[in-house]
């Protein structure tokens, strides 16, 4: 049996969530403005932890969110995943996040294009094929009415990047699903399992999340 404890703090949503074999058995987010991940990450793994009426012990991996995504989010996330595997002695697994936001929407055709907010008109994007194949690379970008000029498939966008651009993005082609805005450990449980099976773990000791951008202080 494969307990896993997943954490997703790439953005405004904090989420935890405890899995068995694949199958999210409970979770526990919330989105802020002022980003309360410092405050409420390890008050809900703990009440998880408490709900699901297991202990640390009964861990088998800790799977995070890897990145992009806001720096000092995905900091106290990885950190803290880190820290609990090296008490533990157990496995880190690291989940692509803009993975985990596409794995949301279910399609049956067209491009999946998950966008997390990077500020102003930039967000950190990626495409996804609908079998959640990534068949373009990760990148900070910024966008404008132009975009994606060169794809004639339905292209399906989620995400709070997504949401400032429904007023730019006007081509029939392009379908905004507005409920999907963050991503979600409730979403992780099947990915992070996959990767568990396969032994696809991450070096706990130098594991660094991915920023896509340097961090910069606003004055």
């Amino acid at each position: 049996m494969a307990l896993i404890l997943n954490i997703e703090t790439a953005t405004k949503n904090c989420s935890v969530s405890i899995a068995k074999e694949g199958k999210t058995l409970l979770c526990k987010e919330i989105a802020t403005e002022n980003f309360s991940h410092a405050e409420k990450l390890h008050v809900f793994i703990e009440a998880i932890l408490e709900e699901a009426n297991c202990s640390f012990k009964d861990i088998q991996a800790i799977a995070v969110s890897q990145g992009p995504g806001s720096y000092t989010g995905l900091r106290i996330g990885v950190s803290s995943a880190k820290g609990l595997c090296y008490a533990l002695g157990i496995p880190l697994i690291a989940v692509d996040t803009l993975l985990l936001l596409a794995s949301q929407l279910k399609i049956e055709e067209g491009l999946v294009v998950p966008m997390i907010d990077a500020r102003r008109m930039e967000v950190y994007t990626a495409i996804f094929d609908a079998n959640y194949i990534k068949i373009r690379d990760t990148k900070a970008e910024v966008i404008d009415a132009t975009a994606y000029q060169e794809i004639d498939e339905t292209i399906h966008l989620i995400g709070d990047g997504a949401s400032k651009l429904k007023g730019l993005l006007t081509h029939p082609k392009f379908v905004f699903h507005e409920g999907i805005e963050y991503p979600s450990a409730k979403e992780m449980s099947n990915l992070s399992y996959e990767k568990y099976k396969k032994s696809d773990f991450v070096d706990v000791a130098y594991f660094e999340p991915y920023y896509l951008k340097d961090f910069v202080l606003n004055k």
